[in-house]
């Protein structure tokens, strides 16, 4: 739970950074890492299920 609170903290921190500094190409940067993260996380999960099919 903690780590989620981190993440959040983190996520709010780097907007309130792209809304001071005007630097707006730094929200879908940080949403593509996250994407990336989040399917290499389930990937890995799945893929020995997959695995055992063939």
């Amino acid at each position: 739970m903690r780590r989620l609170q981190n993440l959040f903290r983190l996520l709010s921190e780097l907007l309130d950074f792209a809304r001071t500094h005007k630097a707006w190409w730094i929200i879908p940067l940080v949403l593509l890492l996250l994407l990336v993260s989040v399917l290499i996380v389930g990937v890995s999960t799945i893929s020995p299920f997959i695995y055992s099919l063939f």
